[in-house]
């Protein structure tokens, strides 16, 4: 079977693909020619990450496809209910890349209490000339120690999310319409373990009892964080939304932060990505990565290699 990763797949998922009979292409193919490509190709599995799209036009033209396959968790690039509906197969990988998520969004969150999102902009400025002046702009940051991390939406990398900030001393509160209790198990180098059980609790009172909040869910209809959620918040909280653009108002939040209701905003996914809102890039209060979370070797081996075996095991 022909299998093009228009995103590109890992080594190990080739390896894996190839030694069991099918041929992997690796070129990124432009959307306005992928429809042609697969059809003058004979592409019957098409792989992709966040870039390339599969509506249904795509669908509706490559009668040969057989599977389409998403490297990560989200899959609001392709029309799957459609897709199933023509009997191609659909599969992603959803456990592969939430420790990599989960470690992006603590760093945005360390760096932003100690406003390294801002520092690493004005040193290279300003620090032969003004080292002083920097020193005392950014001497007020905060231990994360103590401190109450909300999590909207409490799945995989919800979950491996509070892993890390109950190791580091965080209160962690969740709210998740699905998850009622999650079962929390934090591994340890020498093979000892620590287990917790944490009850979900209603959306408004996250927002109420949370220093710092960030989001974990697909994309939404409407807005989950806007002016009135906003309102209900402490003042100084801080918001990161690495899960899916469309999750903030973007308007409403740069509002907040220059009333300082909001204190710091950290962006790995944005509304109108690949296109994002200048005055979100340029605002001094925001830390900022372009769609990131999954894009660590380790996260993209076990992307690969989850690709791969269930590929096999639907063709073998």
């Amino acid at each position: 079977m022909k299998i093009l990763a228009n995103d590109g797949i890992s080594e190990k998922g080739i390896d894996l693909l190839s030694k069991a009979g099918h041929e992997v292409i690796t070129v990124n193919v432009a959307q306005d020619q992928l429809i042609n490509y697969i059809n003058e190709q004979g592409i019957s599995c098409l792989l992709v990450r966040s870039a390339t799209q599969a509506r249904k036009d795509l669908i509706d033209s490559c009668p040969n496809l057989k599977l389409i396959g998403r490297g990560g968790v989200g899959m609001d690039n392709i029309d799957v209910d459609y897709a199933k509906s023509k009997n191609i197969h659909i599969i992603n990988t959803p456990a592969a890349s939430s420790s990599s998520v989960a470690e992006l969004v603590i760093a945005h969150l360390y760096g932003c209490v100690r406003f390294l999102y801002d520092s690493n902009r004005n040193m290279p400025l300003e620090g032969d000339k003004n080292f002083k002046g920097l020193k005392k702009s950014y001497s007020k940051g905060i231990e994360l120690k103590g401190k109450t991390l909300g999590i909207i939406g409490f799945g995989r990398i919800g979950q491996e999310v509070a892993k890390i900030a109950l190791g580091i001393g965080m209160k962690v509160i969740a709210s998740d319409k699905f998850i009622e209790i999650g079962n929390i198990k934090i591994d340890f180098f020498n093979d000892e373990s620590i287990s917790f059980k944490l009850k979900t609790q209603s959306l408004n009172s996250l927002f109420k009892d949370s220093d710092f909040i960030t989001l974990h869910i697909p994309s939404q209809k409407d807005y989950i964080i806007n002016k009135e959620s906003i309102n209900l918040m402490k003042d100084g909280v801080g918001i990161i939304n690495a899960a899916r653009g469309g999750l903030i108002n973007e308007n409403d939040l740069i509002e907040a932060l220059d009333s300082k209701k909001v204190s710091f905003a950290a962006f790995d996914t944005f509304e109108n990505e690949p296109n994002p809102n200048i005055k979100l890039l340029m605002h001094p209060k925001i830390s900022l990565s372009p769609h990131i979370g999954a894009a660590t070797n380790q996260a993209q081996d076990r992307i690969g290699e989850e690709l791969a075996n269930q590929i096999i095991n639907l063709f073998q």
